[in-house]
């Protein structure tokens, strides 16, 4: 049984001089104090030495460590990927198929943009209100109270009127009035059009080429960044699909790595990647990795939160 510690990183950014300061991520100053200590007080390992690993034909170092990064940021290759080279190590990072083929903004990140620009207690009022407003002629949904007291549970790093926003705009609305409601709202609260900030926001094909060619593996995150275990099979398959045609240039169709949106799978979903050629799964429940024990597809990671110079939550986990 082989221990692996896997850090998920997302925004990777000089936070207190970027336009939205509020933004959720891991500052730049501190994102190399934390490479430096993983560097000296781990084995950082390379995904292909993970996959080696699952399949039995290696047995990985003490304290094996993976370093992951989610949605295709462009920070990820202005900040992460100078630092993680200087360092000598990889980074693995995973790529809406959507960031950087049609350059259209992700409901994840409308949400992100619309909680950093936004009072969150008038954005819940806000939130409930387009709710109600549109509730009756085309969409049909619980009402607005009943949704927010299933829906509003903080967890480790959001508030419970966080959570509540981030689901109704991400899941549990129906898609044509998440979409509605989250452009409503970006636009009131944001300060510049969806058009601009996607082509801010994501890599360029040429900077996820340059990643791969210098030694960085890239991966799959969906092509439209759904809660893939929520979609009907059909939808999924369809987006799963989707991702990979886009990525192929930078995969290995027979033997790649699948990294759930918001960390949301079931069966299908296992059942499908699997048949696609996945041999890797990576998830967002908290805890130490064991190979051999976990299965390969249902890896477990830890938040970049949970080591130094943030915290020493790794410890314990």
């Amino acid at each position: 049984m082989n221990k692996l510690y896997i850090s998920m990183y997302h925004y990777t950014r000089d936070l207190k001089h970027s336009r939205y300061p509020e933004i959720k991520g891991l500052d730049s100053s501190l994102f190399r104090q934390q490479i430096e200590y993983m560097k000296n007080n781990f084995n950082i390992v390379t995904m292909e030495q993970v996959i080696d690993a699952v399949e039995g034909k290696v047995e990985l170092p003490e304290k094996a460590l993976l370093l992951t990064f989610d949605d295709g940021y462009v920070d990820n290759y202005t900040v992460a990927f100078p630092i993680l080279e200087e360092f000598g190590v990889q980074g693995s990072f995973f790529i809406p198929g959507k960031t950087f083929t049609t350059h259209q903004l992700l409901d994840v990140n409308k949400v992100h943009y619309i909680l950093a620009s936004a009072d969150i207690n008038k954005l819940v009022e806000d939130v409930k209100s387009q709710m109600n407003y549109y509730r009756g002629n085309e969409f049909d949904y619980t009402p607005t109270e009943q949704l927010f007291s299933e829906y509003a549970v903080a967890n480790r790093f959001d508030s419970k009127e966080t959570i509540f926003v981030k689901r109704m705009l991400q899941t549990v609305l129906p898609e044509k009035l998440r979409n509605t409601i989250s452009s409503n709202l970006f636009e009131k609260y944001v300060g510049v059009t969806e058009e601009q900030l996607a082509h801010e926001l994501y890599m360029s094909e040429e900077q996820i080429r340059t990643m791969k060619r210098h030694g960085m593996h890239i991966g799959c995150h969906g092509y439209d960044h759904y809660w893939l275990g929520n979609l009907a099979p059909e939808q999924m398959r369809q987006d799963i699909s989707m991702a990979l045609d886009t990525i192929d240039e930078f995969i290995d169709r027979k033997h790649w790595v699948m990294n759930y949106p918001y960390g949301n799978y079931n069966s299908d979903v296992l059942e499908y990647i699997k048949s696609q050629g996945a041999c890797v799964g990576l998830t967002t429940e908290v805890r130490v990795a064991k190979l051999g024990d976990d299965n390969a597809l249902e890896l477990p990671r830890l938040d970049c939160n949970d080591f130094p110079p943030k915290s020493e939550n790794y410890k314990e986990k």
